[in-house]
């Protein structure tokens, strides 16, 4: 690898953020083996009508426009509504690449939701040097350079609230941030937490938004998304450790994706130390038949569903549905928020960890 030149950049991604860069960095021409979560700088080629904009480390949405250098990192993306993107094998400027979500990930697209038009395409301009590289041997930036470290033990904690749900689009952030909002009215210190999926702000600053006093993300574990980690419960229990520092007295959890897809959901749902930990499990569907095989594949891996709620929930014969075939409790967090939140289960999983 080569030392190349230093970029000005138009617009970060917000993948990017914990590294906190700014708009000038220096880059090398090429990397033989790149990896998820290398930083890159990008030429945009093109505009998109149904995918324009980019998320900004602010939170703030940034239209994309054509001949715009952008930063970026490396990923992978798997969604069932969205792209299908891989890093590639190799790396070097004048590479042709894809922009495969809005927070700035970046890959080769192979496939994408007919709902969508093309993914944006860019050209790489160079791969960003690591602050801490030698002259002789300049190393790759990657966001997971100095990231919170993955664990095996979870430490004792507030507690818990897990939303997952049939896929990405089911109802999960709203009825996370409804619980949030109403968990703050009710004097709870909240804290919030995605643990899969792909890096973006946008669900961690809702919960901010519906008061969430602190959150956290996969993202601050170095991953710009969840394709492809074969056991990701050290992420999860990491990621819930360092919120339990700031000793909330309820942490809600959304998993992105769905529990049976491509963002190792289900590594987390089958660890015996998060389940025990979790007082109350929400699942968030669309439809009956959702319902119906969330309950199965669960069941396979040894969750009781406290709560069902998502869109299936939004009119009155949905819950009844839950109730009356399940005997489950059902709730929707748009109308009746409150409901919902009563619903939860304040186990205090804390005191129990140290009895």
């Amino acid at each position: 690898m080569n030392k190349f030149m230093k970029f000005e950049v138009d617009k970060i991604g917000s993948a990017t953020s914990p590294l906190n860069l700014g708009k000038t960095v220096s880059v090398i021409d090429e990397n033989l083996s790149p990896k998820s979560g290398d930083v890159v700088v990008v030429k945009v080629l093109m505009e998109s009508v149904t995918y324009g904009n980019l998320e900004l480390p602010s939170g703030r949405l940034a239209k994309i426009n054509r001949n715009d250098i952008l930063l970026g990192v490396l990923g992978k993306r798997r969604a069932l509504k969205g792209f299908f993107g891989d890093v590639p094998e190799t790396i070097k400027v004048g590479d042709k690449l894809h922009l495969l979500n809005m927070g700035g990930v970046i890959g080769v697209c192979s496939g994408h939701h007919s709902s969508l038009s093309d993914a944006i395409e860019v050209e790489v301009l160079g791969i960003v040097e690591s602050r801490e590289s030698r002259v002789e041997s300049p190393q790759v930036l990657n966001i997971a350079d100095n990231a919170v470290k993955p664990t095996n033990n979870l430490k004792p904690s507030a507690s818990i609230v897990i939303i997952a749900g049939t896929c990405m689009n089911s109802g999960k952030t709203v009825a996370g941030t409804e619980i949030i909002k109403q968990a703050n009215h009710a004097g709870l210190r909240v804290a919030g937490a995605k643990l899969s999926g792909i890096a973006a702000l946008r669900d961690t600053l809702n919960m901010q938004d519906c008061g969430a006093f602190t959150t956290a993300s996969f993202l601050d574990c170095g991953l710009p998304s969840t394709v492809g980690i074969e056991n990701l419960a050290p992420i999860a229990k990491a990621i819930l450790n360092k919120l339990n520092e700031l000793e909330p007295d309820l942490i809600v959890v959304e998993l992105g994706d769905g529990i049976v897809g491509g963002y190792s959901v289900d590594s987390i749902l089958l660890d015996e130390e998060i389940k025990n930990a979790t007082s109350t499990f929400i699942f968030c569907a669309s439809d009956y038949v959702g319902v119906i095989g969330g309950i199965e594949v669960l069941k396979r891996f040894g969750i009781t569903i406290d709560v069902i709620a998502g869109s299936v929930t939004d009119s009155q014969a949905g819950e009844d549905f839950v109730v009356q075939n399940f005997g489950i409790k059902a709730g929707n967090a748009r109308r009746n928020g409150l409901g919902l939140f009563e619903m939860v289960n304040f186990a205090t999983q804390r005191e129990l960890s140290f009895a």
